[in-house]
């Protein structure tokens, strides 16, 4: 797949291959996608809720009041659950609410969110996002030329400082390392702006490893061993 270069300002700077194995797919599985985003929200999950139980609960253990001739409901404890200031029943307790999913698998959900990009026309290609100074109107003005509303960009290994303060004040205009491309930013923005450094950065990630959605061969069953008896008969 080639697609054009272009610079922040609107320019055509040449064109590039981007690998049919990581652009390419054109059977996008949402289920991958789903199921990746999952993974990526529960990890996100600090898990420190916590509430009391009726034990914890710093109130008197005495009986409320006296059992009979009160004409009232017969009550113990005042850290019972049904009282006001009282302990929780099934009180929550802090969780990890993380899950496991292999690498080979978090890699093929990101080679199909490329892809779901790719296929939709929504990939831009820039030469670089290198600013002399961190202008926030002049970086405004090089998107509305491009056309991005709401737009990831991924920069090479490290994000050039004066565009990444330019673009903090920019709504709906994120920027990250190569390192930090994700499932769940590339599904989030409705562009995705790929410097040529984050392209030979992607290409080096999946640098043969792009057959994890090949099913292996089945193992065979290796031949039976004949008996001693067997082969001395024979």
């Amino acid at each position: 797949m080639k697609l054009d270069v272009q610079t922040l300002d609107g320019k055509k700077g040449g064109s590039v291959d981007l690998d049919d194995a990581i652009f390419g797919i054109k059977e996008v599985r949402a289920d991958i996608l789903q199921r990746m985003v999952k993974y990526q929200l529960a990890k996100r999950r600090a898990g420190t809720h916590k509430t009391q139980s009726r034990g914890e609960v710093s109130v008197t253990h005495s009986k409320v009041y006296k059992q009979k001739g009160t004409g009232q409901a017969r009550h113990g404890a005042k850290n019972a659950p049904i009282f006001r200031g009282g302990g929780h029943a099934h009180n929550r307790l802090p969780r990890d609410y993380s899950h496991d999913l292999t690498k080979k698998f978090r890699a093929l959900a990101l080679r199909h969110a490329l892809s779901a990009k790719a296929n939709a026309g929504e990939i831009v290609i820039v030469d670089n996002i290198a600013m002399k100074e961190a202008k926030t109107a002049v970086l405004s003005k090089q998107i509305d030329k491009m056309k991005l509303e709401k737009a990831l960009f991924i920069a090479g290994p490290e994000v050039d400082g004066n565009f990444a303060r330019a673009a903090s004040n920019l709504r709906h205009i994120n920027v990250l390392p190569s390192v930090g491309l994700n499932v769940y930013d590339i599904l989030r923005c409705s562009k995705l702006v790929l410097t040529q450094d984050a392209v030979s950065a992607i290409h080096d990630r999946f640098k043969g490893k792009t057959g994890g959605d090949e099913k292996p061969a089945p193992k065979k069953r290796a031949a039976p061993k004949k008996n001693a008896e067997e082969g001395a008969a024979a």
